[in-house]
């Protein structure tokens, strides 16, 4: 696995966590029960703390970084999708950020939010709870119901199935 240590801090991953071959964490990152980071994945922790809830899943490709005072902190049963860049923000649980999703220091993404493919997301961007939000710059473009957690924790419960199928699977040849 492919941890780091760098000014003294290293990353805390929980005993379930999958990290797939060529992801990359260091520094300021705290990993919690059954979360995964998918191939070539990078979580930099080197400026402030970078925590992912349990059963949250950060796919390949996807880069989460921070700045002086913007931590970034998702939420329990997030799907991170390919490709995305997440940078010094808060994304509440039960969350879907589409793949190739910008999301910039100091967005703050309610609980049941969907982010579509290829949105980004602006600095200081406020997104209410259960909302849809797409484009450039990313704006709500539908409101939700409670109803599409369940919707949302599909995504979430695959991966989390997958990674558990990988640690005990997957083989170097």
């Amino acid at each position: 696995m492919n941890q780091f240590s760098i000014n003294q801090h290293q990353p805390e991953l929980a005993d379930d966590v999958y990290v797939a071959p060529g992801a990359m964490v260091m520094g300021k990152v705290r990993m919690a029960e059954k979360s995964s980071l998918w191939f070539n994945s990078v979580l930099r922790g080197d400026n402030e703390m970078i925590t992912l809830g349990e059963e949250t899943n950060f796919q390949d490709l996807s880069m989460g970084h921070t700045d002086p005072g913007f931590p970034l902190t998702i939420g329990n049963r997030v799907t991170v999708g390919h490709n995305c860049i997440l940078h010094g923000c808060s994304i509440e649980d039960d969350c879907l950020i589409g793949m190739g999703s910008i999301i910039m220091n100091g967005c703050r993404i309610g609980r049941g939010s969907i982010i579509g493919a290829g949105s980004i997301l602006l600095e200081n961007q406020e997104i209410p709870p259960f909302s849809l939000v797409v484009g450039s710059p990313g704006q709500v473009k539908k409101t939700y119901d409670e109803k599409i957690i369940e919707k949302i924790r599909i995504s979430s419960s695959v991966y989390t199935a997958r990674a558990a199928k990988f640690l005990q699977e997957l083989e170097r040849i």
